[in-house]
């Protein structure tokens, strides 16, 4: 089971769901735009960086992850075909020693986990931050009171003329020529740790009675 697979640009979709042009003057008609995030952030130059960067610490994560199973399995099938002769002793060492190593590959996957989502957020931010700018000059230059997002399970728009969406604009205002599509996939796929290994935490050991 990928321990990343529920990742997605929920980030995104709320860092930038709700964006005010700070010189709107106050007796202006309200006229309101939005724009799809994920579709703008899939166009920008920086997101194939980003994606190659996240995957990149992914295949670090998932070669130490293997390293430890490794080291465990190796342990485990040297204690199953010595234990017959092992003394009471050294047999609860060796099994006390598996079922640690069993733990700190648990926990391994635990911290891998929100490291890799800290290493997305963190990778993100910069081209968030740029978004955010030109979004607020797009909406300043254009007379857009409002900005909201239309991505998301659960998006801030529910409804809208074409006429109001300023994704183009704003992929324009930043030098990127935008896509045919009107939708594309997220700038940054959800990067997975590698799943857990066969058998890690079922196998058992028993003591000879």
């Amino acid at each position: 089971m990928n321990i990343m697979n529920k990742i997605r640009l929920a980030l995104a979709a709320a860092v930038l769901s709700f964006s005010t042009a700070t010189t709107a003057l106050a007796q202006a008609p309200l006229k309101i735009g939005y724009t799809s995030v994920e579709y703008v952030l899939s166009q920008m130059p920086e997101s194939k960086q980003i994606e190659s960067d996240l995957k990149a610490y992914s295949t670090q994560l998932e070669a130490q992850l293997k390293s430890k199973y490794s080291d465990y399995q190796a342990k485990a099938e040297a204690y199953q075909k010595g234990a017959s002769t092992m003394t009471e002793v050294v047999r609860a060492d060796k099994e006390k020693e598996l079922t640690g190593l069993q733990t700190s590959i648990q926990e391994f996957q635990r911290s891998a986990d929100q490291s890799l989502q800290q290493k997305q957020q963190t990778l993100l931010k910069p081209a968030l931050d740029k978004l955010q700018k030109t979004i607020d000059a797009v909406a300043e230059e254009n007379g857009y009171t409002y900005v909201l997002n239309s991505d998301g399970a659960s998006p801030v728009l529910l409804h809208g003329p074409k006429e109001g969406d300023i994704s183009d604009l704003v992929l324009k205002k930043m030098g990127v020529t935008p896509g045919a599509a009107a939708k594309a996939s997220p700038a940054v796929a959800p990067a997975a740790t590698p799943a857990t290994p066969a058998n890690t935490t079922k196998t058992k050991t028993k003591t000879k009675k």
